[in-house]
């Protein structure tokens, strides 16, 4: 069983791909691993008696729990493996040793050769991958070699040494696996021309090459070669499967650091990755309370040096979502697309889930703590003379002004009250006039609390502009409530704030956590009301046909659809099924209804 500590930690984790970290007290890093879905592999460790003693030692020791998010499994492989080399954790013991994943390279020279390696040479040469199986490797390189004759000897084929004839063709040539450079045969612009097709396939784009296959694995299966189709199948499989990009490990990004932020009104959470040779090897968040209302890049400034301070980071160019001032010795760059957006995205995606994971945090240690500073953050930016402990909010649905309705949704702390969720229909408005109606449900809703003695609310949310809400305001004032309860209007399309007598709309931070409860709000009310007039056409549709019929009541209404469900199954239903339901006499009645009708 974990402790307390650790037990909050896993319960907060994503379920999401990437890699989780263990460490001990002393903050001394035990074990990587990889997983599919990270909150399941870590619970796995705590759930079960482990059988083996290495691994109850190891959970034993752990006290911290880190993770780090990322896009595919294939990703999280790769990056347990750059941090397990990197850090040699006491208990991973399989992939301490040197080697790594293979690569493609296209050779630097003239006519460039395209071979596996495990090992990357800063020659100018291009190396693809890394690939986490050798078997794509081959199948690649296989597929290429069919398509394109190239050479796969090591001489040095300068243009003077083939003009001096040096070189002579090999049994690559007469096998009609290489088109013969070596001598002249083979021109250096239609070579090119294929290593750029050889890039394509490379990177994915093998759309041809794929329909080549398949054209070989019906071919072959025509003539009953099945076992050699089930080979060519195979492979088709693999460069289906096939991911050539991977922003964990990628030789184009070099010694760089990467930040990220992201904020809300009390913090600001900014990610740092550490790429060193191409790899992701440290991940680290941190926390940032804001004291004056910084702005992102204030914040951003400030932790980019305590962050580079604090890990000793040489690095002489940063990547960063906006520019910003960190001296003139290191370099900044804001990527806009490629491979260095995709590891700036992979950054904010790390900042995201801590962010997340920190808030669930506080809502499981202390949910009346969460619950109080909601609320202290509500009274303040929307300007409130007291904390809205409770909100009601009203809005108005019908559709070309058939069976209008509205509903009244509460909440409570911030969280939805379902048991004191109201909807009403409307009564005294013809035709669909949306100010009549909020003016109509507002002050029969509070007319009722009034005399029932019921609580009244600390706010109301009327959806709607200045129109909704100058309606909404009549009934208070029959009511003789205005000044009592603090009244707003929330438009949709710009998520403007109007307040009574005041002409300019209040516009929150889209960040705010108070934006998103109005938007919740808002939207709760706006499903509800929906779903009422959507069972009220429904049911009017049904009874009005149904109680047409001559001898028909209500309550037959009721035990017909009770049983059948629907009009359509009670017309095409046999008197038998009518008469067990509601009587013979009855079951004449909707039979020769329905024939007549048909």
């Amino acid at each position: 069983m974990a402790n307390a500590s650790v037990s909050l930690q896993i319960a907060t984790l994503p379920d999401s791909p990437g890699v989780y970290q263990y460490y001990d007290k002393d903050g001394k890093l035990l074990y990587v691993g990889k997983a599919k879905n990270i909150k399941k592999r870590v619970s796995s460790y705590f759930n079960k008696l482990q059988g083996n003693g290495k691994t109850k030692v190891l959970v034993r020791k752990i006290d911290t729990i880190r993770h780090i998010v990322v896009k595919t499994e294939t990703d999280a492989l790769l990056l347990e493996n750059n941090l397990i080399k990197k850090y040699q954790p006491r208990y991973n013991v399989m992939l301490k040793d040197d080697k790594s994943y293979p690569w493609i390279c296209i050779k630097n020279e003239r006519f460039p050769r395209v071979f596996p390696t495990r090992r990357l040479i800063r020659d100018g040469s291009e190396y693809y991958g890394p690939y986490t199986s050798m078997k794509t490797v081959h199948t690649l390189l296989e597929l290429i070699k069919g398509l394109y004759p190239l050479r796969t000897c090591n001489y040095d084929l300068s243009e003077e040494k083939i003009r001096a004839q040096k070189y002579k063709v090999c049994l690559e040539y007469h096998l009609g696996n290489c088109a013969g450079p070596c001598e002249g045969l083979y021109s250096e612009k239609e070579y090119h021309d294929n290593i750029e097709a050889i890039r394509n396939i490379i990177k994915g784009n093998f759309k041809d090459s794929l329909h080549r296959f398949k054209t070989q694995m019906k071919a072959l299966a025509a003539d009953l070669k099945f076992e050699q189709a089930q080979r060519v199948k195979e492979k088709i499989d693999i460069l289906e499967n096939y991911q050539s990009k991977s922003t964990v490990v990628n030789p184009k990004i070099n010694n760089v650091d990467v930040f990220s932020i992201i904020s809300d009104e009390s913090y600001g959470y900014v990610n740092f990755l550490q790429l060193s040779h191409g790899s992701i090897i440290r991940s680290h968040t941190l926390e940032i309370k804001k004291k004056l209302d910084e702005t992102d890049e204030e914040l951003l400034q400030l932790a980019i040096i305590e962050i580079r301070q604090r890990f000793n980071s040489q690095s002489r160019e940063i990547y960063v979502p906006f520019e910003v001032e960190v001296g003139e010795e290191i370099k900044v760059h804001v990527p806009k697309l490629g491979d260095k957006k995709a590891i700036l995205e992979l950054s904010e995606r790390n900042a995201k889930y801590y962010r997340m994971e920190r808030f669930k945090q506080a809502k499981i240690v202390d949910p009346d703590r969460h619950e109080k500073r909601i609320m202290a953050q509500m009274k303040k930016d929307l300007r409130l003379k007291e904390e809205p402990r409770h909100i009601e909010c009203f809005d108005n649905s019908n559709i070309q002004g058939t069976n209008p309705v509205a509903a009244c949704v509460v909440f409570k702390n911030g969280k939805p009250s379902k048991k004191d969720y109201r909807k009403f229909n409307i009564k005294t408005v013809e035709g669909p006039d949306d100010f009549a109606s909020m003016e109509e449900v507002v002050y029969r809703r509070y007319k009722r609390l009034l005399e029932e003695e019921q609580p009244l609310p600390q706010l109301i949310i009327i959806d709607g502009g200045k129109g909704q809400l100058s309606s909404a305001l009549k009934s208070l004032d029959k009511l003789e409530l205005r000044g009592k309860i603090a009244i707003i209007g929330i438009a949709k399309r710009l998520e403007e704030l109007f307040y009574p007598n005041d002409p300019i709309p209040l516009y929150l931070d889209k960040k705010s956590e108070t934006l998103k409860i109005i938007q919740q709000l808002r939207n709760e009310a706006h499903r509800f009301g929906i779903t009422f007039h959507r069972t009220k056409r429904s049911k009017q549709a049904l009874d009005t046909e149904l109680e047409t019929i001559p001898g028909i009541g209500e309550k037959t209404v009721l035990e017909l659809l009770k049983h059948f469900k629907s009009t359509k199954r009670i017309a095409n239903a046999s008197y038998d099924e009518l008469s067990k339901i509601v009587g013979s006499n009855r079951a004449n009645k909707l039979i020769s209804h329905f024939n007549n009708k048909n």
